[in-house]
């Protein structure tokens, strides 16, 4: 058989992105997992706009908007569920040309993905086969596969592995690495249900900050809805689920629904784990979303994080696969994911404990210093706003001047007009790198963007309401050499 260039181990939303990003760059690829068939049950329920963006540069934009809703915000509720603070969010495309909180039932995700994987001839999907070892092998990475029908033992020489396989990640292991763990761990209990008869919300998500139940709830979309609770220690899952007991533990959101109105989907219980791996790769064998790192659900995070990775490293490793860049340009991958992983896990951590934590007295003041802490100016604004990413200095990020430079943030995506229509930033400017311009541009710049082959756009013959003017303005910047990621690799200041 002819031997894949990547192997790519797990068929979650992140192996599906990944391997559609090489493909799209002409990677070819398998994609491996232990599951005979795609696992249909709800996982993943949010996604901000800078993950959608993602899902833009694979096609599917459009698709899962379709298949979404935006969020309205963050209501915290009291024991009593009485709301004492409410963060609105605009549903409007934000910075990154979408809505800042995509709520979405994560089977409905994979379908878009696979079927939109299906159409691309340099991806392979082999199903029910489980990777047993990953090892180097010279300049070769050998990959041992189980096929779970057959019994059959294969081994496959690639050039690299993509461990996409989760929190328990057998390409984790093979590559000696763990988790440093963040100091969070708590088991909740997730309830998803569909409704026959609509479910009393106000279009966003509601945080009981109740130290004795903590609890999360959400209308996903259409008919579905979660809730999210956290467990006594002397609770299991099996207890909580039964139909007594659940029916207790939701009646008052239910309450004025007959039983027979509602179904459960799926009840679990989990362990909201938060850490990041202490190594990122060896070689060309990569770690990438869940494998490595865990969040807890606070700031909901989990899936983005992780393709924010593939994102970040698809176009690295297609450079280095094609001859176009050395091995020294994934490094970079691992430094840049570290930085903001950490810096993500580590503020879902002091959101959830500052939600839910504390005993009842801590409880109590709660209320009070929250609400008035978001009455100050700008306070309220900052914990509306989308997260934003700043990677470190490197080769692939230039050292910055200050925090208001642009080095190592993404660019906005304004829609902009260009020859009658209409089009999203990143559609016009392509796959590869773009350097953006409204004034002159310096010899060493433009050497540096001929070098990675960078498509030179003038800012001013776009029409996008003045959104790219007034960004690079604010930070004195005439022109912004972006990467296919559209993190600003450099700048020219004005």
């Amino acid at each position: 058989m002819p031997y894949p260039s990547v192997v790519v181990v797990g068929e979650g939303p992140v192996g599906m992105t990944i391997a559609t990003l090489l493909a799209q760059h002409g990677v070819t690829c398998t994609v491996v997992d232990r599951h005979s068939r795609p696992y249909a049950m709800p996982r993943a329920v949010h996604l901000d706009g800078a993950a959608v963006r993602v899902l833009q540069q694979l096609g599917i934009a459009e698709d899962f908007a379709a298949v979404s809703r935006p969020a309205g915000g963050l209501r915290l509720l009291d024991a009593r569920l009485r709301p004492f603070v409410v963060v609105e969010r605009a549903t409007s495309p934000g910075m990154h040309g979408h809505p800042d909180a995509n709520l979405f039932d994560q089977p409905d995700l994979e379908a878009l993905l696979r079927a939109n994987l299906s159409h691309h001839s340099a991806v392979t999907l082999r199903r029910g086969a489980a990777v047993t070892e990953v090892r180097q092998d010279g300049d070769a990475v050998v990959v041992t596969v189980h096929d779970g029908a057959t019994g059959a033992v294969e081994r496959w020489p690639t050039k690299a592995v993509l461990g996409c396989d989760g929190a328990e990640s057998t390409v984790r292991r093979a590559i000696g690495a763990r988790l440093d763990e963040l100091g969070f761990a708590e088991r909740w209990f997730v309830v998803d249900v569909r409704s026959a008869r609509p479910i009393e919300n106000w279009g966003g998500v509601d945080q009981v900050c109740d130290p004795r139940r903590a609890a999360t709830f959400m209308h996903l979309t259409g008919d579905r809805y979660r809730w999210e609770f956290r467990m006594r220690p002397d609770e299991t899952a099996e207890d909580l689920a039964r139909p007594e007991h659940l029916a207790t533990l939701i009646a008052a959101w239910t309450g004025r629904l007959a039983p027979a109105d509602w179904t459960v989907l799926r009840s679990a219980a989990y362990t909201f784990r938060a850490g990041v791996t202490d190594r990122w790769r060896r070689g060309r064998v990569i770690l990438v979303g869940d494998a490595a790192h865990l969040t807890p659900p606070f700031i909901g995070q989990g899936l983005g994080l992780g393709l924010g990775d593939a994102h970040n490293l698809a176009w690295k490793l297609a450079a280095v696969l094609q001859g176009r860049a050395g091995d020294d340009l994934l490094s970079s991958y691992g430094d840049e994911r570290d930085a903001h992983a950490r810096d993500v896990v580590r503020t879902a951590v002091r959101v959830g404990r500052a939600m839910t934590g504390g005993n009842g007295a801590l409880a109590a003041l709660r209320r009070p210093a929250a609400a008035a802490l978001l009455r100050v100016p700008g306070v309220r604004a900052r914990a509306a706003a989308a997260l934003t990413t700043r990677y470190p200095a490197g080769p692939w990020v230039e050292e910055t001047g200050g925090r208001g430079d642009l080095a190592g943030t993404a660019c906005p995506q304004p829609s902009v007009r260009r020859g009658g229509s209409s089009e999203r930033l990143d559609d016009v400017l392509g796959p590869g790198f773009a350097l953006l311009t409204t004034g002159p541009v310096g010899q060493a710049l433009r050497a540096r963007a001929h070098a990675v082959g960078a498509r030179g756009i003038t800012v001013g013959t776009l029409d996008d309401g003045g959104t790219l003017r007034a960004w690079m303005r604010a930070a004195r910047t005439t022109a912004v050499l972006l990467r296919p990621d559209r993190i600003v690799m450099a700048t020219e200041r004005g």
